[in-house]
């Protein structure tokens, strides 16, 4: 091959078995390619220091140096030569051309994987971010809602705000020093309710003040049993963590609750800047600040009208009571606060946005703790697009109904029992608290299968009625079984007991329309609500006298006051963007 005189810019030498490993010399340019095709081409002869040879006796060049030769085979041979030579450079720029579309392909193969496996890694980054615990800590008793004609299931995830000071960051943040290494409290509990058809969602708040019974509780940390006790909601995450507020909360409500999802301080502050904030009112400027009857405050401080906070201003806003009233007026103050975010991060198009959802995971799977059947980035990302289509208008916000706490009247509430059992049963049965449908009219009701004679019908009756640390009513399902015998229902029979919250005519899913038509006879005999029918697992109709009715022989009444349980409740409609917080008189400036 040939050499240039300047080191270095020679033709470059050949690599041993080039062709096996893929390497394709012509990527380091075309001057040697050329050389070489130039010099099998012409008729001169290329010596070992490159001059190039004469031409031989018997050739002769024309006025353009080209070789002339003799009579004969002279010209054909310079004729198959020349056609040589385009031959064998049309193969050469065809193999060329194959190793550079060879390599270009390797090279996005090794780009894809490797994107790919950044990918991976980095979803495995967010997946490991992620603490987890159990959902519940072992008093879980309530049953699943079963699905609607579509196959579709309402979604129940428990929130939850601790006030932890277990961090120099949450100290910092919470302030109490002292409190550093205690029991943290469950300071704020909202139960988020999204519709089977994800065409509404409710949230509904319980105070942190509330009086109720917890169930016995198991903390596996400290391998520590708690025993069944009537006490101050907030105090459940200490007794078992997040499972046992999940586990109290299922117990006074009756409401299957599929996750929760725990946030401190510190969380709070990082996913307001992740999310942008939200924009909140105040009619009066406000100055949350310690008072000699009143020890600690937020230290939040605006001026009237409209505000967007967000970081640590977001996390004082959310822990304001004193100067909105009480730990009711600060639900409401929460309310408003999710419904701005959500209202923005839809504005936004946040839930479209590639680099804005990359962000806000990386914060959110450091901030919160969840449990462990949500514990991965997929389960929180099909999470945030559950809520993405359903209307603003249709998402709705309040505080559970309560009473004054008979203990302790000024500081604590108890449930609004009427009231607070037709709002869980509303979310049991998965009516949107608004009242409204998805705009279309409703069908007209079907005729379906007449039930059965009563006499024929098996009905298995169970004793539910030891609930919530009560000891059940003895002898309740004979008692029930008699009402029912006395009704023509002969084949009725006691059961196992199975503690329940409310009551309800069970009937097998498989047994269909005339399964229903079964069960609500055996409502209608007992003065049941049609509400109380519900399609389970059972293999049988089974009643299930429940915790609301323990004693007589026919369903109570229930108060007529109680049939709307939205009516003197604080409600926070998320298309309200005029919301807007009035400041007790001591805390204004």
């Amino acid at each position: 091959m040939g050499k240039n005189s300047v080191r270095g810019e020679g033709t470059p030498g050949r690599v041993e078995h080039a062709g096996e490993l893929g390497w394709d010399e012509s990527l380091y340019g075309d001057d040697a390619s050329e050389a070489s095709g130039t010099a099998a081409g012409s008729s001169g002869h290329s010596g070992s220091d490159g001059a190039t040879e004469p031409a031989r006796s018997g050739e002769s060049k024309d006025d353009s140096g080209a070789s002339k030769d003799g009579p004969g085979e002279g010209g054909g041979h310079a004729s198959a030569a020349g056609t040589g030579h385009r031959r064998g450079g049309r193969r050469k720029r065809g193999k060329r051309k194959h190793r550079i579309l060879r390599w270009t392909s390797i090279t996005l193969a090794v780009l894809i994987i490797g994107t790919a496996g950044a990918g991976y890694l980095y979803y495995q980054h967010l997946n490991n971010n992620i603490r987890k615990g159990d959902r519940s800590a072992g008093g879980s008793d309530a049953k699943k809602t079963a699905p609607n004609a579509q196959g579709q299931t309402p979604l129940n995830i428990l929130l939850i705000g601790s006030d932890s000071r277990n961090s120099d960051e949450n100290v910092k943040l919470g302030g109490a020093k002292a409190d550093r290494g205690g029991d943290p409290h469950a300071d704020v509990q909202m139960l988020l309710h999204v519709s089977a058809d994800r065409k509404s969602a409710s949230v509904v708040s319980i105070p942190r003040d509330t009086r109720v019974d917890m169930p016995p509780c198991k903390d596996t940390e400290k391998k520590k049993d708690y025993p069944a006790t009537n006490a101050i909601i907030n105090e459940a995450l200490g007794r078992g963590g997040a499972g046992c507020v999940l586990d109290t909360w299922e117990k006074l409500t009756g409401i299957y609750i599929d996750h929760w999802m725990l946030v401190d301080f510190a969380g709070v502050v990082a996913i307001s800047d992740a999310v942008g904030g939200a924009d909140v009112c105040v009619k009066q400027n406000i100055d949350d600040h310690p008072t000699k009857l009143q020890p600690g405050g937020s230290h939040l401080h605006l001026t009237a009208g409209n505000h967007t906070v967000k970081g640590e201003q977001a996390l004082q806003w959310l822990r304001t009571r004193h100067a909105f009233g009480s730990d009711i007026g600060r639900s409401e103050a929460q309310h408003m606060y999710m419904n701005s975010v959500i209202r923005n991060l839809k504005d936004q198009n946040a839930f479209t946005d590639t680099g804005r959802l990359m962000d806000i995971a990386e914060t959110a799977t450091k901030s919160l703790q969840v449990s462990s059947e949500l514990g991965t980035v997929k389960k929180l990302f099909d999470l945030g697009m559950e809520l993405k289509n359903i209307p603003m208008d249709r998402i709705n916000m309040l505080t559970m109904p309560r009473l004054p706490d008979p203990k302790d009247p000024d500081s604590h509430v108890v449930p609004d029992k009427a009231k607070a059992d037709a709002l869980w049963a509303l979310l049991r049965d998965d009516k949107p608290l608004d009242g409204k449908s998805d705009g279309k009219p409703a069908p007209a009701p079907s005729k379906g299968p007449a039930a059965a004679a009563p006499d024929s019908l098996a009905v298995s009756v169970v004793n539910g009625t030891g609930t919530n640390g009560r000891v059940a009513a003895k002898g309740r399902a004979t008692e029930v079984v008699s009402a029912l015998k006395a009704k023509g229902f002969k084949k009725a029979d006691t059961g196992s007991s199975n503690p329940a919250s409310t009551s309800e005519v069970d009937y097998p899913q498989a047994s269909g329309a005339q399964g229903k038509a079964d069960a609500e006879s055996i409502a209608t005999a007992l003065g049941l609500p049609t509400s109380a029918v519900k399609a389970s697992d059972v293999k049988g109709l089974t009643l299930v006298v429940g915790a609301d009715w323990r004693s007589g022989d026919s369903y109570p009444k229930q108060d007529p006051k109680a049939s709307d349980p939205l009516k003197d409740t604080e409600t926070v409609n998320g298309a309200d963007k005029g919301a807007c917080m009035d400041v007790y008189a001591p805390y204004r400036f």
